[in-house]
């Protein structure tokens, strides 16, 4: 069992670590999640701290932005690179023109539901090189829909990634957490110090969630309940503010 990182340097370590065992497991498409809203604004910033750990020896890294703006911004503030910065294209100017035989892992920035087709696209054009994808946000009912065309493309894509690192804050002091290879993992505050609740197979959403938080989970299924809570002291809600400072600076 990991343990809750205490700043953007632990969660960022946690991260690399966890991408890198997932794909030393074979999995070709995988992604890190940090879910917090001030985190949209420091995209570029955390994937500069995420890059030199993922970066694979012999071939060169292609680092794509969700439009040319965000590219550009990239190449700017980053000057000279070991590796490629490219952006996801449109439909005028789609991404195959953009992967190159010469490349190696793909990683995409902050991927929205607006380029959906161009990351799953770029999936496929990857062939046995790892795309990896940074804080995506890419099943956006509005945007993508429910109907058969949706399902579909959660069935034939959004679903086959594997999520080896998420980190989210949930209402009243808790957290939900993952670090591959460990289980799913729902952390809260109790008198001060940070206790697990629960280990579950598979993301835990929904109802079953809020009856974690409630004290009422079920055991049943594939859920694994701990048998005592662990306590975990100065977890990372505790050092939220320097947390999101460090992303600032």
């Amino acid at each position: 069992m990991t343990q809750l990182p205490k700043s953007i340097e632990e969660a960022v370590e946690q991260a690399t670590q966890a991408t890198q065992a997932a794909l030393d497991d074979g999995y070709k498409l995988v992604q890190v999640e940090l879910v917090f809203p001030e985190i949209e604004l420091q995209a570029q910033s955390i994937a500069q701290q995420f890059i030199p750990a993922i970066e694979e020896s012999g071939t060169v890294l292609k680092v794509f932005f969700p439009d040319a703006g965000a590219a550009a911004l990239a190449r700017r503030d980053w000057g000279e690179i070991p590796f490629k910065i490219s952006d996801l294209g449109s439909s005028r100017s789609p991404i195959d023109s953009r992967v190159e035989d010469d490349d190696g892992r793909f990683l995409v920035v902050s991927p929205t539901p607006v380029e959906v087709e161009q990351v799953e696209k770029l999936s496929q054009l990857a062939g046995d090189r790892a795309t990896i994808l940074l804080n995506p946000r890419l099943e956006d009912v509005a945007i993508i829909g429910i109907g058969y065309a949706a399902r579909a493309l959660r069935d034939r894509f959004i679903n086959t990634i594997e999520s080896c690192y998420y980190l989210r804050p949930l209402e009243g002091d808790a957290a939900l957490y993952r670090c591959y290879p460990s289980l799913w993992e729902v952390w809260q505050e109790i008198d001060g110090e940070y206790t697990l609740l629960a280990q579950e197979q598979t993301k835990p959403v929904g109802d079953q969630l809020d009856q974690i938080l409630a004290g009422n989970s079920s055991s049943e299924g594939d859920s694994t309940q701990s048998s005592r809570p662990q306590p975990k002291k100065q977890g990372f809600l505790a050092g939220l503010q320097s947390f999101l400072n460090a992303l600032s600076r």
